[in-house]
């Protein structure tokens, strides 16, 4: 096992680049949350749903990100191309976790109502590198989403714009295990000024 990663071979892959465009342009990682910087709420999160090393891929703002909030031990990656959309950051991401992980929780920076409940559910979903899994709300696919390693390289390359792993779970959705959280976890995102009200 890789001490970068937890007991099953999981690491966590948070998504922190966006840069909030109908925000105002204020990236989504340095948004106020209970004191802090929303990106160190979404790393506990990963963490107390035991996941091992946190990678952090940054993109806006990102020297910033670096100086304000405190994220030792998380492994940060930055995107000089995250303008591109999520797509790109996923497949940074992945990269990075190849030499070291079986499998990625991956779960995004702006939804602070997702929590590490909902998270460690999706988690234990895990059978190995063939694992594919994915929270659902309802009946209705969300994040996080697991992705065992043997699948890393067809969703890179399917991964485009904002779309992320999307285009992959639909066209896999027979393989995929739906792992219910609506009861422990709101996956709304931050998107507009109306959504900061969602924040603590």
């Amino acid at each position: 096992m890789d001490e970068r990663t937890g007991p099953e071979g999981l690491a966590g892959l948070l998504l922190a680049a966006g840069g909030g465009r109908r925000l105002g342009g204020r990236a989504k990682a340095l948004l106020p949350h209970r004191g802090r910087p929303l990106v160190e709420h979404a790393v506990r999160v990963l963490r107390d749903a035991g996941c091992g090393t946190v990678y952090v891929v940054l993109g806006a703002a990102r020297e910033q990100v670096r100086e304000q909030a405190r994220l030792e031990g998380c492994v940060l990656l930055d995107n000089p191309d995250w303008e591109d959309g999520m797509g790109c950051s996923l497949r940074l991401g992945l990269r990075a976790l190849a030499p070291v992980a079986r499998g990625a929780v991956v779960s995004l920076v702006d939804q602070p109502g997702i929590g590490a409940a909902a998270v460690a559910r999706v988690a234990a979903a895990f059978r190995g590198p063939d694992t594919l899994a994915a929270a659902s709300y309802g009946g209705r696919r969300g994040h996080p989403v697991l992705l065992g390693r043997d699948h890393w390289a067809a969703v890179a390359d399917t991964a485009s714009g904002d779309q992320g792993a999307r285009a992959y779970l639909r066209a896999h959705a027979t393989g995929l295990t739906l792992v219910e959280c609506g009861d422990v976890a709101d996956p709304a995102d931050i998107d507009t000024p109306a959504d900061l009200s969602r924040l603590g």
